[in-house]
């Protein structure tokens, strides 16, 4: 039998995740409405690039079972669930044309307050030639755009099933002589051992949710003549159009069937709906064993746009997982097949303490 004290503590969980969930749907629900008539507008593009091996793997499905400093990207309530106390995260993809993304993060779970983390991703095009009307094959020259987020996140356990978390990202992106400079919000509720079914979770995420942003700079002066004003040539200021940001709404559902001791297999999907581009369907799996290798796979499609609109193809990794007496250490790698442009490689280092 189950007391009275226990009953009421499930029947106010159900209320809590209710809540939440009907908060953020509604929130998405003014944000996302009419979202079709925005497609191909958004930009600040760089928050829609992942960071880390496990979840680029499984495609991106990965909003239930991210738990600890690799959940950043993923789903900021699953930053409470850490195993250890302290993390510190550094990851490297090769993304295509010679792009190059690195992210590294440190959290840590102060007992009474939450976890809180701090995390930077940067992304590196490299050097680009400068070229004028007068040199169009360069004026020998070079710029390197940069783009940069720097996010800080907070998420605490509400009970033992259900957590929530709120990433705030600092938006950086700068193109030879203009910039931009951004906030974006990323919430995210998690719950497990959904319907008292052990294994079986679910999560909702707000990603990039914000003001827009707008260029700025020398780079829009212009040296021009004034036709209607007895003025000399001057420069005068262009004013760049303001853009939103990327923003989406995640749904996901997994479930951790337990084989025996050593052999476990986890299944999870995922719905995206963004305001500037087509729904997205991200199925992914993980075979564990004995919590010390894994191996992962995944896939990304959208039904609603033609093959070719989907860059990226099937995604697979592996992991290694290691505990040096009380230090954890964990290797990922992830492989994802892209159109057009090389395979994405993934490599990513997490300590645990």
């Amino acid at each position: 039998m189950i007391d009275s004290k226990k009953l009421k503590e499930i029947e106010n969980e159900k209320i809590n995740l209710i809540t939440l969930v009907l908060l953020t749907l509604f929130t998405a629900g003014s944000l996302f409405a009419g979202g079709g008539s925005r497609n191909g507008t958004a930009g600040a593009s760089q928050l829609l690039v992942p960071v880390g091996a496990r979840g680029v793997s499984m495609a991106g499905a990965t909003l239930v079972d991210a738990t600890g400093v690799e959940s950043l990207y993923w789903n900021p309530a699953n930053l409470a669930r850490g195993e250890y106390n302290t993390y510190a995260l550094f990851s490297h993809m090769n993304y295509f044309a010679d792009i190059n993304v690195e992210y590294g993060a440190v959290s840590t779970n102060i007992e009474g307050l939450g976890a809180l983390a701090f995390s930077i991703k940067s992304i590196a095009v490299g050097d680009i030639p400068v070229t004028t009307v007068q040199n169009p094959d360069g004026t020998g020259q070079t710029f390197s755009p940069s783009f940069i987020t720097i996010g800080m996140t907070y998420a605490r356990m509400l009970s033992d099933r259900i957590s929530v978390g709120l990433t705030t990202n600092i938006v950086s992106e700068k193109i030879d002589l203009v910039s931009a400079t951004g906030i974006a919000f990323n919430l995210g509720i998690s719950y497990q051992n959904l319907g008292n079914i052990d294994g079986l979770s679910f999560a909702v995420v707000l990603k990039n949710l914000g003001p827009q942003m707008d260029y700025d700079g020398s780079g829009l002066n212009v040296k021009a003549i004034s036709t209607d004003l007895s003025r000399p040539t001057q420069y005068y200021k262009i004013d760049a159009a303001s853009f939103e940001l990327p923003s989406t709404l995640e749904l996901a559902l997994g479930y951790n069937y337990q084989f025996n001791e050593t052999n476990s297999l986890i299944v999870n999907g995922v719905f995206q709906n963004s305001n500037f581009y087509g729904d997205e369907y991200r199925f992914g799996a993980e075979y564990a064993y004995n919590d010390l290798f894994f191996i992962r796979g995944g896939y990304m499609f959208m039904p609603e746009l033609d093959s070719d609109s989907n860059t990226f193809g099937l995604s697979a990794g592996f992991g290694i997982n290691y505990n040096l007496g009380g230090l954890g250490l964990k290797l990922d790698y992830a492989f994802r097949q892209m159109k057009f442009f090389n395979d994405n490689h993934v490599f990513t280092v997490t300590l645990g303490l």
